[in-house]
Order: structure tokens, then C-alpha cells, then sequence
């Protein structure tokens, strides 16, 4: 075992890759010398040399285009956007390209494609950076979501997502990437994509989330134990494909449930969790299920979005009124 922060838990899973498959390869802005402008990728150009691991023009359909050209081809491109807000200009190539390209060749071409990008909240970063988007890749059919909570998952799932056949958007948040260490096996090892994980176990309420915000769910149970509460927390992991089974036998056992995220409110992840309950689990359902979400408001400038982010008080005030339903 060694101890790995998110970042380097992420780059050893590309250098793993790196090293066991020679189509394996890294591009995007600033990612070879530099190592990328959080330094996810520093050394690897170095190691790996300037045709596995290079730089690309400031231009995301670009990047996204070439990331397609590769995978039908056999390779396995690891292209990087370099945050969240610039994906807009390579939509085409991720969401119509990539996704629909097993379904366009009637399965003669796949496209293994990680796409990585770093997004979220509370770091005081500029305008575009710090969205959260994953709910445009929810709604398209052909690529999975994955976003990772700790770096033991984020490397697994890194190492499972460059070995998968389909295209992939892996988003990194942001306030995770130094936030702590911890155990990381090392050399290769993977995590199930669309396998959620019960990282504490309750009976009284289900505190769903993912991302940043299993975090902030973990202080919020720590306050509800302090009150006679024990909620249980699943961490998602993947968005799609979305792990329903676990989700439902949690609330079989506690029968109410929280749906956390850090996005805008309105017909994100949360709004998809909860139809899905409310379609295999609504037997089981003592009171609604609620969100706790962004505002329905463009992401705030610096100054004032501890104000616009979801905190443990805002899970534990929506526990206690499932609780008090």
C-alpha cells in the first residue's frame, strides 16, 4: 500500500495503464511538460515520451475529434479538458460522436475514450471552472459517468474506465484532488463501473451522494448520530450506469431517503435518482424523498459561493423533516 492523495492516485492509474498497453495515450492542454495546470499528468510525458503523452492547441473539438479518430482505430486515448466550463466546444465529439459511434456501425467500431476533466465547487476558482455538468452526460445514451469520492476509487475506476470499451467522462472535483491521503494498493487494481458503495451504514434515513459530496454528507451524519439519528450514506460513484439495487436496499432498510448534489437543483442527477426510486421502491417510503442541491442560479462568483453550496446543515435540516414527516 502506499499513500496516495486523489491526484496521484489518478496518475499512477494512467501510468499502470501507461505502461501495460502500449495504445494507451495522454493529450490535451498543457499536459506533457507542465503536467497539466493541476499537475495530474506531471512526469508522465517525461517517462513515457513526447508520442504517448503530449500537448494539443487550446481547442477542445479538437481534442474531442481526435480523441474519436484515435479510439476507431484501436487506440485508447485519455484526453483531458481542461475544465469543466470548456467542454461546451467538444460536445459534438463527446456526446454525438463517441456515444453513438457502437450504435452508428452497428458494432464495428467502439470508442474507448476516457475523457477527463476536473470540475466543482469551494476552491474560489474563475468563471467556467468550477460547474457542475455531469447532468448533460447523464441524459446521453452511450457514455458512462463516473466521479470518484477518494483516491482508492479513483484509481480503480481510472484503471476500469481506460479499459473500457465505451466512452467514458470521468470528472475529478476540484476540492478533492490535495484534500487527503490515503491507502492505495499499488500497481493495478480496478473498481466495478456502476457499483455504488455503502460507506456508512445506518438505519434511519439514506443520505444518497457522489463526488465532494459524499464528504459533506459524511459531517452531516456525524451531527444526526449526535441527535439520535443513524443515517447511511451510499456513495454513487458512477452516474451511468447508476446503480438502482443498492440504492433500493438501503431504503428497504431505512425507509427515507436525501439525494445530494452539488449541481443546480432543477433536472439533475437527484431528479433522475428519485424517479428511479419512486419507481422500484415507493412501497418501501415512509416520507418523500428529498434533494439537496445548488440554486437553480449560474454558479456564483467567488466572493459568495460558500453561500451557494450545499453544507452538512442543509442535510441534516433535510433529514429531520423526512424524519419528522
Amino acid at each position: 500500500m502506499a499513500q496516495m492523495n486523489m491526484l496521484e492516485a489518478i496518475r499512477d492509474a494512467m501510468r499502470v495503464e501507461l505502461k501495460r498497453d502500449s495504445n494507451v495515450l495522454i493529450f490535451g492542454e498543457d499536459v506533457g511538460k507542465v503536467g497539466g495546470v493541476f499537475r495530474v499528468t506531471e512526469g508522465l510525458q517525461e517517462e513515457f515520451g513526447e508520442e504517448r503523452v503530449f500537448d494539443t492547441p487550446l481547442a477542445e473539438s479538437a481534442i474531442g475529434g481526435l480523441a474519436v479518430g484515435m479510439g476507431v482505430q484501436g487506440l485508447r486515448p485519455i484526453a483531458e479538458i481542461q475544465f469543466v466550463g470548456f467542454i461546451y466546444e467538444a460536445l459534438d465529439q463527446m456526446f454525438i460522436q463517441a456515444a453513438r459511434m457502437r450504435y452508428r456501425s452497428g458494432g464495428r467500431y467502439n470508442s474507448p475514450i476516457v475523457f477527463r476533466t476536473p470540475f466543482g465547487g469551494g476552491v474560489k476558482a474563475a468563471e467556467l471552472h468550477t460547474d457542475s455538468l455531469e447532468g448533460l452526460a447523464v441524459q446521453t445514451p452511450g457514455i458512462k459517468v463516473v466521479i470518484p469520492s477518494n483516491p482508492y476509487d479513483a484509481k480503480g475506476l481510472m484503471i476500469s474506465a481506460i479499459r473500457d470499451n465505451d466512452p467514458v467522462f470521468f470528472m475529478e472535483h476540484l476540492n478533492l484532488y490535495r484534500a487527503f491521503k490515503a491507502d492505495v494498493p499499488e500497481g493495478e487494481y480496478t473498481v466495478e463501473i456502476g457499483k455504488a458503495n455503502v460507506v456508512r451504514e445506518g438505519s434511519d434515513v439514506t443520505i444518497i451522494a457522489y463526488g465532494m459530496m459524499v464528504h459533506t454528507a459524511v459531517k452531516a451524519a456525524a451531527e444526526l448520530e449526535k441527535q439520535g439519528i443513524k443515517a447511511e450514506i451510499i456513495d454513487l460513484r458512477s452516474l451511468v450506469p447508476l446503480d438502482i439495487d443498492t440504492i433500493v436496499a438501503s431504503i428497504q432498510k431505512t425507509n427515507r431517503a436525501i439525494v445530494v448534489q452539488e449541481a443546480q437543483k432543477t433536472s439533475g442527477v437527484a431528479a433522475e435518482v428519485i424517479a428511479q426510486i419512486n419507481e422500484k421502491a415507493i412501497l418501501h417510503l415512509e416520507a418523500p424523498v428529498l434533494r439537496v442541491a445548488g440554486p437553480d442560479t449560474v454558479y456564483p462568483f467567488a466572493q459568495i459561493e460558500d453561500q451557494w453550496l450545499p453544507t452538512p446543515a442543509r442535510i441534516v435540516a433535510a433529514a429531520q423533516k423526512v424524519i419528522n414527516f
